[in-house]
């Protein structure tokens, strides 16, 4: 039985099991992003099976039986190889990027040993205690605070001079202190927010997020009307081709599959030298506000085809989830 695809040809109907949910601070957004996967992979013809990830996560995925698992969700431990490593344990093919990759990307500090090394500019940084931000700051203000291995901006903080954390940083004060042992430093690096999806082998362009108020957090990513997107950024050409191509270095050093997202600091006083890779996002959001869909509709790709498009990347012929890194990889941190 045959679909219409992109391009007038014909796609074979498969049974794929869309993943969803689970039990990460991501969880809302990876439910709007797999409901809506599912809704277009259903309109593409595709029978689909909507798997809201448990404990019991095993069973239901052999039960299903699927040709495909489209990875839809977001965050441990759907995005830090758990769920990649179950899935390769099962025999299952599933979308996205594999075992070793996840297990490199989410953790900020083994993004930047993978990545600085190659030539990729990270902003500097090291691993503090908690306890230990209560006595004295790790860096010269301003700088950030985020847990190493969450995505979508969870539990950061930016710690300024004039900042209501207080001087050292106060036991009462809300922050990610209160919830992870251990944070990464780094030092804030001033400007705007870019980010570039890519989508196979191709980097589809550069958006910039200009939020309403505040910083680009959670919330300002997830709530509609706090963030103004603009793609094509209003960049000088030189930092779109540079962000286009860290972005694609990024996911091919990584071994990414499928489709990833680079997040991007530019210092605009500084030109190209300004620019450095935050993080490599390897399921970005497939929500009605996530930036892969809105670049890839700019293009001229449809949410259906997009959707498809990840699919047909899992099903190559002989496409293995091995992460392998390329050019090599060493443990030492880089710094601007």
């Amino acid at each position: 039985m045959g679909n219409p695809a992109r391009g007038g040809g014909i796609v074979s109907q498969l049974h794929i099991a869309v993943l969803m949910g689970g039990w990460s601070a991501e969880r809302e957004v990876s439910l709007m992003s797999g409901n809506g996967i599912a809704d277009a992979l259903e309109s593409l013809g595709h029978r689909v099976t909507r798997i809201d990830m448990d404990r019991n996560v095993a069973a239901r995925l052999a039960e299903a039986a699927p040709d495909l698992v489209f990875n839809a969700l977001h965050g441990t431990p759907g995005e830090d190889g758990s769920i990649q490593g179950l899935m390769d344990i099962m025999g299952l093919r599933y979308t996205h990027s594999g075992l070793a990759t996840s297990v490199i990307a989410i953790d900020k500090v083994l993004t930047k040993q993978a990545l600085v090394p190659q030539g990729v500019p990270m902003p500097g940084g090291r691993i503090v205690a908690s306890e230990d931000l209560y006595t004295a700051d790790p860096l010269p203000r301003p700088y950030v605070l985020k847990p190493v291995n969450e995505g979508s901006s969870v539990g950061v903080a930016i710690v300024t001079d004039g900042g209501n954390y207080g001087h050292p940083i106060s036991r009462e004060a809300m922050g990610p202190w209160q919830e992870f042992d251990q944070l990464l430093a780094e030092p804030y690096v001033r400007g705007r927010e870019l980010t570039t999806a890519v989508l196979g082998d191709k980097a589809l362009g550069v958006t910039e997020l200009r939020p309403k108020s505040g910083w680009y957090d959670y919330d300002a990513k997830y709530t509609e009307g706090m963030t103004e997107h603009i793609f094509p950024a209003p960049v000088p050409d030189d930092i779109t081709e540079a962000c286009k191509a860290l972005a694609l270095r990024a996911h091919e050093l990584l071994g990414c599959k499928g489709c990833s997202r680079a997040d991007f600091r530019w210092d605009d006083e500084r030109g190209v030298e300004g620019l450095f890779l935050l993080e490599v996002n390897t399921q970005p959001g497939m929500t009605p506000l996530s930036l892969v869909p809105e670049q890839a509709r700019h293009l001229g790709i449809s949410y259906p085809e997009l959707v498809q498009a990840i699919v047909d990347e899992a099903m190559k012929d002989g496409a293995m989830k091995d992460g392998a890194m390329k050019d090599g990889a060493t443990t030492e941190e880089g710094t601007p």
